[in-house]
């Protein structure tokens, strides 16, 4: 009989352990995903804060493209308004085309892409811009991370138990990402 008691005790203190250990992990992955994500919000406001400066540059030799400043200050007040993830991810997005428009505008200045100013200013938005490439994949890659081990069997009852909940945003290429562009000589 003790043998047997002695025995339901390891089990149960084995259980309670792994539980402890997948609980712990569960918090730690979710917490590695906020991280990633806290980040990712960092690239994107230091490029919000470099965008006026290269507006300014840029309305100097463009005065009459006023849509495309339009664009981006509206898509500058919304990554400034967003309050929640998802607004911010949309947000983003919506920047991202209001920049792509605006250089779009440079090519037709030559003499604006000589400018010194412009030129640093671009060098730092496009550092900037590898530096949010590199964050949107390490917050998808925590996000893929804590889904995964959050699904998975056992972890999948203990989160259950403690209302873990996945996180759904991912970052995804636009659907022109995957055009490849035409070259002719």
């Amino acid at each position: 009989m003790k043998k047997v008691l002695l025995a339901a005790v390891a089990v149960l203190a084995t259980f309670i352990i792994s539980g402890i250990g997948i609980y712990n992990n569960l918090v730690s992955s979710s917490e590695n995903v906020k991280a990633s994500w806290a980040q990712v919000e960092n690239v994107l406001q230091r490029r919000a804060d470099l965008i006026p400066n290269l507006v300014n540059t840029v309305k100097g030799y463009a005065l009459h493209e006023k849509t495309v400043f339009m664009e981006i200050t509206k898509a500058r007040s919304a990554w400034a308004d967003a309050a929640t993830q998802d607004d911010k991810i949309k947000a983003a997005s919506s920047m991202d085309s209001a920049i792509s428009r605006l250089l779009l505008v440079v090519e037709n200045y030559p003499t604006l892409k000589a400018d010194s100013t412009f030129l640093k200013l671009q060098d730092e938005l496009a550092g900037t811009e590898n530096r949010i490439s590199v964050e949107r994949m390490r917050y998808n890659e925590a996000v893929r991370g804590y889904n995964v081990f959050l699904k998975s069997f056992p972890s999948n009852l203990i989160a259950k138990r403690f209302a873990f909940r996945q996180f759904s945003e991912y970052f995804k290429a636009k659907e022109k990402a995957g055009s490849v562009p035409e070259v002719q000589f």
